[in-house]
């Protein structure tokens, strides 16, 4: 539990947000109109379920309408209230001009425990729910386009996106109304990965930066690398299956609801997620030690420490414990204002949220791009690039039969290089571009200023300045 004299979670992203103004030449009026929040919707609505009437209350927060539309996901938890939703839209902003996506920043929210409902009966609460939004322009491809969050996902987009269309029955954009949708239902490749992929890309670059890595008292490259994942949610999961797979990562410990599981050689993700799925928790899982006061978990021993889940789990009462050299947020604001000063003042290195799990929105803004062209990626280009392709593999196959040469082309040269990018390749290709570019910014920032010593001031820096520019080209 937080002490009691910690701000809550909106206090600690002002503050934030305050620390990289003081570094900036901002007029006061301007820096107050990129910290305000424009305008928060609160809904009220009624779902006849089970015999009687219930009553819900959602949020959906409009932070930042210097870019339109404006940004960011729905999500349905009994603790959603007004000052999270707010807090969770000013981050979309930041991160929105962070990563350059054309989006202001929005966060939306429905007070409900989604395990308590049948699938009937939450197919009739999201309907109504994007009922009271659309009608007030705020689910709307040119104004407001909202994706999934924790507590909801494609199934829940499909939903939304179809209760739109019904609304708008001439509006041919309406698909691009919301993004995460299944692939049937106007969906992009990749889309379900994203923010966990965003996160295997951050590190991936981070480690890329000799100078960063040692200022984390680290070295060589991501192989290797002990991490500790709290939360095995969609992002938690594919950030350590990819981690794992892909850069021959050790995940020492999982974090859950129920405990924790730890084991130094390492643990398989899909294990872990299979017997949770057939269990409901971590508790019982045979290749592993099981821990039931999971929190103390993140205090161990790591190289890397990657909180996936919730706001506020690093905080005031344990960061002084916390031994992990560098932490990267794949979850939204799980360290603390409180504890980013204590981590700070021993030497950790943290990549912020804003920038960590920007791979969501990323991959957001190429399916509403994908939704308004009205074609897939890669349908004009892909066979093109295999024609032009196959003209170099014949010239060099003529060659590689002349026996003077002596060099022979490897027997899967010519099919690794005759494939043509499809959609998913794109779509990570994108996102890889996106993620590289978006921290070579904020390292840039960290290391050209005196005066700013961490990445999160350096990467609000960054985002502020450029929300400050679309300002200004306003004529504000």
């Amino acid at each position: 539990m937080l002490d009691t004299k910690e701000p809550g979670f909106r206090e600690n992203v002002d503050l934030m947000f305050r620390r990289a103004v003081s570094h900036l030449d901002l007029s006061p009026g301007l820096a107050e109109k990129i910290q305000v929040c424009n305008a928060t919707y609160t809904v009220r609505f009624g779902v006849r379920l089970r015999g009687k009437i219930e009553t819900f209350v959602g949020y959906r927060s409009v932070h930042s309408e210097h870019m339109e539309p404006v940004k960011g996901g729905i999500r349905y938890a009994p603790e959603v209230n007004q000052n999270e939703v707010e807090a969770l839209a000013a981050l979309m902003t930041y991160k929105c001009a962070l990563v350059e996506t054309p989006f202001g920043g929005s966060k939306g929210g429905l007070c409900i425990d989604p395990r308590q409902y049948e699938e009937h009966e939450l197919e009739q609460i999201t309907r109504r729910f994007a009922y009271e939004l659309a009608k007030r322009d705020l689910i709307h491809p040119a104004q407001n386009v909202p994706a999934p969050d924790m507590g909801t996902g494609e199934r829940e987009m499909a939903w939304i996106a179809d209760q739109y269309a019904r609304m708008n029955t001439t509006d041919i954009n309406a698909r691009a109304c919301v993004t995460g949708k299944p692939l049937n239902s106007g969906g992009i490749k990749g889309r379900v990965e994203a923010t966990g992929r965003g996160v295997q890309y951050a590190l991936r670059e981070f480690f890329r930066h000799p100078e960063d890595v040692a200022l984390a008292h680290l070295s060589g490259s991501l192989a290797g690398k002990r991490i500790i994942v709290q939360g095995l949610g969609n992002v938690g999961y594919h950030a350590a299956k990819f981690l794992r797979e892909e850069d021959d990562t050790l995940i020492t410990a999982i974090i859950e609801r129920d405990g924790a599981l730890v084991n130094p050689a390492g643990l398989d993700p899909d294990a872990v997620r299979a017997w949770i799925v057939q269990t409901g928790g971590v508790k019982g899982y045979p290749e592993a030690e099981y821990i039931e006061n999971g929190r103390s978990v993140l205090e161990a021993e790591c190289d890397i420490l990657v909180p996936a889940a919730l706001e506020g789990v690093i905080n005031i009462n344990n960061a002084d414990r916390i031994k992990a050299p560098l932490i990267i947020e794949a979850a939204n604001g799980p360290i603390t204002a409180s504890a980013d000063e204590i981590l700070r003042e021993k030497g950790v290195v943290i990549i912020p949220d804003l920038y960590a799990n920007a791979g969501g929105v990323t991959v957001s803004y190429f399916e509403w791009v994908k939704n308004l062209s009205h074609i897939r990626f890669g349908r004009m280009q892909r066979r093109n690039e295999e024609a032009h392709a196959l003209l170099l593999v014949s010239e060099l196959e003529r060659l590689s039969s002349d026996e003077k040469l002596g060099w022979q082309l490897q027997p899967d040269f010519k099919r690794r290089y005759l494939q043509g990018a499809d959609e998913l390749q794109l779509v990570r290709s994108g996102l890889d571009d996106t993620m590289r570019t978006a921290y070579q910014n904020i390292s840039e920032e960290w290391h050209r200023r005196d005066d700013v010593t961490d990445l999160r001031t350096a990467a609000f820096i960054v985002a502020i300045e450029r929300v400050a520019a679309s300002y200004r080209a306003k004529g504000l």
